[in-house]
């Protein structure tokens, strides 16, 4: 394996920073990449990280556990504009999404050309990743395993907090579907 080229110097700012929060890592130092897992607050759980550390910039990946059947069209179409409904407006990096096996990532840049990253650049570059899969991986989620439509899981994820826990809940028959919906998708049977 061919050995990349990689700022030593950033590479040890990030991993001052992993090293301060006592997270486990390993690097590959003939790559330049930092490989982690982070816990989250989602239906997805944990996201695996891929930390690409170059000569003037650093590339932080978030890689989602729960893939798209790249055999079910419209489980692919439906992600798809999902995922490009969760894009818009965002600021500091994008979710990705590989139509050849149904990979779902979401990707942060920092420029260091001239300059190394802070510990606020790396901590802000990680966490970003993190709160983007807590805000949309119950999206994620519900297409993969409840067959959602995209509005449907966008609208879901973007709906204000307040309005999360209003009194129009699903009736006792619209929560038995969805729950059979999402059984399932998972392969298991349910009667209700």
């Amino acid at each position: 394996m061919k050995k990349s080229t990689y700022s030593n110097e950033i590479a040890k700012a990030v991993e001052q920073f992993l090293k301060e929060k006592n997270w486990h890592f390993d690097f590959l130092e003939k790559a330049g990449l930092f490989k982690f897992d982070l816990k989250i607050s989602s239906k997805i759980r944990k996201i695996k990280y891929v930390i690409d550390v170059k000569n003037d910039e650093l590339v932080v990946y978030g890689i989602c556990p729960v893939h798209a059947d790249e055999k079910d069209e419209e489980m692919m179409a439906q992600m798809s504009e999902f995922l490009h409904r969760a894009n818009y407006g965002l600021k500091n990096g994008c979710f990705e999404f590989d139509y050849e096996d149904g990979e779902i990532g979401f990707r942060s840049y920092i420029d260091c050309d001239g300059r190394l990253p802070s510990a606020e650049n790396v901590k802000n570059s990680i966490y970003c990743t993190a709160a983007m899969f807590e805000q949309y991986g119950d999206g994620i989620t519900s297409i993969v395993f409840a067959d959602y439509l995209a509005q449907e899981a966008i609208a879901m994820c973007e709906k204000p907090l307040e309005e999360q826990f209003s009194d129009d809940e699903l009736d006792e028959a619209e929560l038995g579907e969805a729950f059979a919906r999402l059984v399932g998708g998972l392969g298991g049977v349910v009667k209700i």
